[in-house]
């Protein structure tokens, strides 16, 4: 199973989280939380489906660290009922990828300085 989201969804993530399972695609993870927009919650096949083209194209056209509510906007607020939240203490992310507003924060302030020395013979 792991294989085929690797291959076919990669954008997927798989979390354990007090004895259940959840799949979705994580919008944000932080030191104490992380939400996850449920894909198992989905019934309908026609939302299945464009649930799985939009994060198809958040995970292909973006650098996958600006989370997928704020890169397809308008687009993906009819899946903000699937929104869960689960507290990190209890939860276990067995595979697939988590988007942090942190790491955007990092790496902005990450700045590297060049000192250019001379070379006195």
């Amino acid at each position: 199973m792991l294989k085929i989201l690797d291959d076919r969804y990669p954008f997927l993530t798989l979390m354990s989280y007090a004895g259940m399972e959840y799949v979705g695609v994580v919008q944000n993870r932080d030191d104490s939380v992380t939400t996850l927009y449920d894909f198992g919650a989905l019934t309908d096949r026609d939302r299945k489906k464009s649930f799985l083209e939009l994060a198809a194209a958040w995970w292909w056209e973006s650098n996958r660290s600006v989370p997928i509510n704020i890169f397809l906007g308008e687009e993906w607020l009819q899946f903000r009922d699937l929104r869960r939240t689960f507290s990190n203490r209890d939860l276990v992310i067995i595979h697939g990828p988590a988007c942090s507003l942190r790491d955007i924060a990092h790496k902005k302030n990450r700045r590297r300085s060049v000192i250019m020395v001379r070379r006195v013979s």
